[in-house]
C-alpha cells in the first residue's frame, strides 16, 4: 500500500510541474485543457492496462504499448520536473533573501516564475519526446551490419579469415511487421559467412509466438560450417504463471523444438567440433547462466572432452557469464558470443568514439568487444526488442566475426 502512496504522489508532482511549465508558456484554455484532457486519459489508460496485466501471458502486444507511451510521456515530463524544481528551490532561496532584506511587497514572497526556464525545460523534453517515437516506428527496425576482426596467434592455419555471423535476442513474440523481419533475414543472407550463431531468447515467453515467423527464419541460408543455437533466460518461461508444472514443461519442449524448426542445431551444455575437412575447431553451447538470472548453464560438462590445445568459440546468452566464471578460467575459452543486454534498447552510441547506455551500471560488458588477456567476448545489441517496443541509440544488430591468424 505504502509503495503505492508513493507512487501516486510522484505522478502528482510530475503531472503539477508538467503542467506548471505549460501554463508559464501560454495561458491559452484552448491548449491548456486538451492537455490536461489527454493527460489524464494517458493516466487512466495506464491504470487500467496494469490492472489488466495476465501474469499466465506475460507480455503481449498492449503491454508493448503501455510501456512505450509510459516512457513517451513520463521521460519528458520527469525531465521538465527537474527543471521546474531547480527553479522553485531557485524561487524560495532568492525570496528568503529579498524577503530578510526588507525588499520584498507584502504577499509577494516569491517570485514569478520565468518563461524562459519552462521553454528551455520543453524544448529539452523534446528531444527524448522525439528519439522515443522514432525509437518505436523506425528505431526498433532499423538493423545494423557490424563487423569485427579478431586475430589469435593459436587459430588453426586452415581457419583463418573464417567468418562467424552473430544474432541474439530474437524476442519473437514483440515483431509486427513481415516485411522489416524479411529485410533483416535477407541480410544475415548477404553475409555468406561460414557459420550462423544464434544466441539466445527466441520468444518472450510462450513457443507459440514464434510460430508466425517459422517459414521467415528458416530462410537464413545454411552455410557450409552449419547453423548453431543456445537458450537465453527467457527461453525458460519463468516469467510468467503456469496452470501446471507440466504446462511450463511442455512449452520449454516446445521452445528448445523451434530450433530444429528453423534449421539450428540447439547446443545444451555441449560441445561439437567443427571441421573444414583439413583441421578442426570446438564449438561449445552453455545453456543460460546469469549472475542475476537462471544458471542453467554448465560450463564443465559443456566442455567434456576438449583440451587447452582446441580453438574454442563458446556461446552464453548473459554476459555475465564471462565476467564471473570465463574470463579467468583455467581452461582458455578463445571467444565468447552473447547477448541479452539489448544494450538496454536506450543509449547514445558514435561508434569506435562513445557509447553510453543505463545498462553499463548493470553489466561490464554490454555491447560490442572486450578482451582480457588474449580472451576475447562479444556482445550482441540483439536482434528483436522486448519491454519498450522500440531503440533508441541502441540499434538491432547484426554481428559478422571474421576470424585472422596473427
Amino acid at each position: 500500500m505504502l509503495r503505492w502512496i508513493f507512487f501516486i504522489a510522484f505522478v502528482l508532482l510530475v503531472e503539477l510541474y508538467a503542467f506548471q511549465a505549460f501554463k508559464t508558456i501560454t495561458k491559452a484554455k484552448w491548449v491548456l485543457i486538451p492537455y490536461q484532457l489527454i493527460s489524464l486519459a494517458v493516466i487512466v489508460f495506464v491504470i487500467y492496462s496494469f490492472t489488466q496485466f495476465d501474469r499466465t501471458v506475460g507480455q503481449n502486444k498492449q503491454s508493448l504499448i503501455t510501456m512505450g507511451l509510459v516512457l513517451l510521456v513520463f521521460i519528458p515530463k520527469m525531465i521538465v520536473t527537474l527543471f521546474m524544481l531547480g527553479e522553485d528551490i531557485y524561487r524560495v532561496f532568492s525570496g528568503a533573501i529579498t524577503h530578510f532584506l526588507g525588499d520584498t511587497p507584502q504577499g509577494d514572497f516569491l517570485p514569478d516564475r520565468r518563461k524562459f526556464v519552462s521553454q528551455l525545460a520543453l524544448g529539452i523534453a523534446a528531444v527524448p519526446f522525439v528519439s522515443l517515437i522514432y525509437g518505436m516506428t523506425k528505431g526498433k527496425y532499423n538493423f545494423k551490419v557490424l563487423k569485427q576482426t579478431l586475430h589469435f596467434p593459436d587459430l588453426p592455419e586452415s581457419f583463418d579469415g573464417m567468418t562467424i555471423t552473430q544474432i541474439s535476442d530474437v524476442h519473437s513474440g514483440s515483431f509486427d511487421n513481415p516485411e522489416k523481419i524479411q529485410y533483416a533475414i535477407d541480410l544475415i543472407n548477404e553475409q555468406n559467412s561460414d557459420i550462423v550463431l544464434f544466441t539466445g531468447d527466441i520468444v518472450n515467453t510462450h513457443a507459440t509466438e514464434m510460430h508466425p515467423w517459422i517459414e521467415t527464419f528458416k530462410k537464413i541460408h545454411n552455410p557450409k560450417l552449419g547453423k548453431y543455437s543456445v537458450l537465453g533466460n527467457h527461453d525458460y518461461g519463468e516469467y510468467v504463471e503456469w496452470p501446471s508444472e507440466k504446462a511450463k514443461n511442455d512449452n520449454f519442449e516446445a521452445i528448445k523444438d523451434l530450433h530444429r524448426q528453423i534449421d539450428f542445431k540447439l547446443l545444451l551444455n555441449e560441445n561439437i567440433k567443427i571441421n573444414n575437412g583439413k583441421e578442426e575447431i570446438a564449438l561449445v553451447g552453455v545453456e543460460n547462466w546469469g549472475h542475476n538470472f537462471k544458471k542453467a548453464g554448465d560450463l564443465t560438462k559443456a566442455s567434456e572432452g576438449l583440451t587447452n590445445d582446441d580453438f574454442k568459440i563458446l556461446m552464453s546468452h548473459d554476459p555475465s557469464h564471462w565476467e564471473y566464471e570465463i574470463k579467468n578460467h583455467q581452461t582458455k575459452y578463445h571467444l565468447t558470443l552473447s547477448g541479452h543486454t539489448h544494450g538496454l534498447q536506450f543509449g547514445i552510441e558514435i561508434p569506435g568514439v562513445f557509447k553510453w547506455s543505463p545498462v553499463q551500471y548493470v553489466y561490464k560488458q554490454w555491447a560490442g568487444l572486450y578482451e582480457n588477456l588474449g580472451r576475447y567476448i562479444y556482445v550482441n545489441r540483439g536482434f528483436g526488442f522486448h519491454a519498450y517496443p522500440g531503440r533508441v541509440g541502441i540499434w538491432p544488430e547484426i554481428t559478422v566475426i571474421e576470424l585472422k591468424k596473427s
